[in-house]
């Protein structure tokens, strides 16, 4: 399914967006033009894009016989060779409407995938795309297939006397899924490593998530001066990327970009990108961008939630402290401005007003993200060996401190910031040295 869509974007084909509104169905008001920026983000060309309020839901077509036959008219009049339902079709309704309108149907989980698929740039983002596509097939056979209703012989273990090409087809994405899987945990295994290692090098990790399209990756390249793909598109970043900067105090501390949630986010890609999302959920602190110019920005910032919600339910890990930052400050007139910087300061905590573009606001919030980072450490006194450069410079180096003597006996006295987690690495390194509160 991919390689057809990608195709049909290299031909510029002509797409038709259809936002079905069923029974009382509340839609963003903004929903429209996501569905059609979706479209757009595939390469197509868009003839039109339109709501289409469905009382009763047909459950062979999900359209009703008039709205099919007008929509039928408008895009043979227009040219429409790919037709997209935003919403989730059954795989009978998918076929059927292929059948009728004789043109390819995608709806949004669909959609979604394809857009992945297209932005993927390494391995494992591949690997984690074809995942997600294998399982979205693997439920859709009977679309997918048009030779389902025939039967084939067979002998061995490869097919038995009677076996429909249906169960010959579900056995081989289920052998697909079984080998993607193991790929999958070697993903994991060496996500952890990598979360290790950052830990044993000291640098605290905050992870910066939000909706597609909030500014994300501007943010990150600002924060990092790194130059990661930042465009006006859904999902222009899809591989995670982490870089390790140095704090105004002299603090070394990790920032990882991520990959933007969006509404109805299908669950093939939440199970597919485990392995990528635990990089947020497992950080220590959440960098929540919002497009604050946005007209639903709050039904954005709830949609974020949802997904980091129903990821502390799967892994079992406590969510992190979260920073809201209120990006695009430059897109707002200056009345809504001074609404939204009073509003961002009621928040508990403050909401961080910022624009990613221009810079503004970046330095108060590289201050809240390192105060967030280090909120566990109090105050220690720590003795070492004098002579003892190593210990010493790790300190200087992992934690703050504040002083610092020789006593008598040639042991070196210092006061420290540490957290339990700093300690606890800390004495790993020496028998010789004591911390006390």
């Amino acid at each position: 399914m991919a390689r057809e869509l990608i195709d049909l974007a290299r031909r510029e084909d002509v797409a038709a967006v259809v936002l079905p509104v069923i029974g009382s169905t509340i839609l963003s008001r903004s929903r429209l033009e996501e569905s059609q920026g979706l479209a757009e983000a595939l390469g197509v060309r868009l003839a039109f894009a339109e709501r289409v309020n469905i009382r009763d839901p047909h459950p062979a077509r999900l359209f009703g016989s008039g709205q099919l036959e007008a929509l039928s008219k408008r895009m043979h009049d227009e040219g429409v060779t790919l037709f997209i339902v935003d919403a989730s079709l059954t795989p009978v309704q998918q076929r059927n409407l292929e059948t009728e309108l004789k043109m390819k149907v995608v709806d949004r989980t669909g959609l979604i995938l394809e857009i992945f698929g297209l932005r993927a740039r390494t391995a494992e983002g591949r690997l984690q795309v074809e995942m997600a596509r294998s399982l979205y097939e693997r439920s859709r056979l009977v679309r997918t297939w048009t030779h389902l209703e025939r039967q084939r012989g067979g002998f061995g273990f490869l097919g038995g006397p009677g076996e429909t090409q249906i169960e010959a087809d579900r056995r081989m994405l289920d052998k697909r899924i079984t080998g993607l899987k193991r790929d999958l945990e070697d993903v994991k295994r060496t996500r952890k490593l990598q979360r290790e290692g950052r830990a044993r090098r000291g640098a605290p990790v905050a992870a910066i998530v939000g909706y597609t399209n909030a500014g994300k990756s501007t943010l990150f390249n600002r924060l990092t001066s790194s130059d990661v793909l930042a465009a006006d598109m859904p999902f222009a970043t899809l591989d995670p990327t982490a870089r390790e900067i140095v704090a105004a105090s002299g603090r070394r501390l990790a920032l990882i970009d991520t990959v933007g949630f969006i509404t109805d986010l299908p669950t093939h890609l939440v199970a597919s990108f485990r392995a990528t999302l635990e990089e947020a959920i497992e950080a220590g602190l959440l960098i929540h961008v919002r497009d604050i110019s946005h007209v639903d920005t709050e039904q954005q910032a709830e949609d974020v939630y949802i997904v980091l919600d129903q990821l502390v339910a799967e892994t079992g890990v406590e969510r992190p402290p979260v920073i809201e930052v209120w990006n695009k400050a430059d897109a707002l007139d200056p009345d809504t401005r001074a609404v939204i910087v009073n509003r961002a300061a009621s928040q508990n905590p403050p909401a961080i007003v910022v624009s990613a573009l221009t810079g503004e606001g970046v330095d108060r919030l590289l201050f809240a993200i390192e105060a967030g980072l280090f909120r566990n450490r109090r105050p220690r006194h720590v003795t070492i060996p004098a002579a003892d450069g190593r210990l010493h410079a790790w300190l200087h180096k992992n934690c703050e401190v504040t002083a610092e003597a020789v006593s008598n006996d040639a042991d070196l006295k210092l006061d420290v910031f540490m957290s339990d987690a700093d300690v606890a690495k800390f004495l790993t390194l020496s028998p010789d040295v004591v911390v006390t509160d």
